[in-house]
């Protein structure tokens, strides 16, 4: 499989990374860097990360000085990144901020808590509907704790379609997707936006019209 890029810039890589591939190795199965690493023929250096099931805009390092700067700056939360999601509940609000601490709950999922370690876990969205029942949102982490999109929609009672783990409902896959990615770089500005490629209530005409609507007039 040939994993989308969408920019080869002297310093890093950004990708446009397929839902349901592993990050690292496992089970005998190349993982998503070691794949992009033979795609490209160069050693690459990994300063985030995407779970397997979402797909989206990934940023990799071409060499360790290049992933020390940008590792701090998504450690200092300087990456602007937004998120699209999709659900077939009804949520507790169409948009605002979810904030609270996200702490383990069980077989491997999290959950929002009013207290936990480190710092509060803070997210902003607004979302459009789109007709029986389900729901496009737009999402914007200020921090990046795990399965932070997962957990916000799952607390505001509308767990992302085909996200089983949260309670989704079944579909053809998670309909989480990384869009965009802005941040500086030695003194230049970068955007990259990267659109899903797969799934088929993606790749609708009301999905897809939102979505360009968002990206001219971004409402975050």
């Amino acid at each position: 499989m040939m994993i989308p890029v969408l920019c080869q810039h002297p310093h890093f890589v950004v990708i446009n990374k397929p839902e349901g591939v592993h990050f690292h190795s496992q089970d005998g199965q190349p993982g998503l860097v070691v794949q992009l690493e033979a795609q490209l023929g160069q050693k690459l250096y990994p300063v985030h990360r995407l779970d397997t099931p979402t797909s989206g805009v990934l940023l990799l390092a071409r060499s360790s000085e290049a992933a020390a700067e940008l590792s701090q700056a998504f450690a200092e939360h300087s990456m602007e990144k937004r998120y699209l999601a999709l659900s077939d509940s009804k949520p507790k609000k169409k948009q605002g901020w979810v904030k609270g601490h996200i702490v383990k709950a069980r077989r491997g999922a999290w959950k929002l808590a009013r207290q936990g370690e480190g710092g509060q876990a803070s997210t902003q969205f607004v979302s459009t509907g789109l007709g029986e029942g389900m729901r496009l949102y737009l999402l914007r982490p200020l921090s990046g704790k795990t399965h932070q999109i997962r957990v916000t929609l799952k607390s505001l009672g509308a767990p992302i379609l085909g996200d089983r783990l949260y309670g989704g409902s079944s579909s053809d896959r998670t309909y989480l997707h990384a869009l965009s990615l802005t941040f500086t770089f030695r003194t230049e500005q970068h955007h990259f936006v990267g659109l899903p490629e797969r799934g088929e209530h993606y790749l609708s005409s009301q999905v897809q019209d939102a979505v360009r609507l968002w990206l001219a007039h971004p409402p975050l």
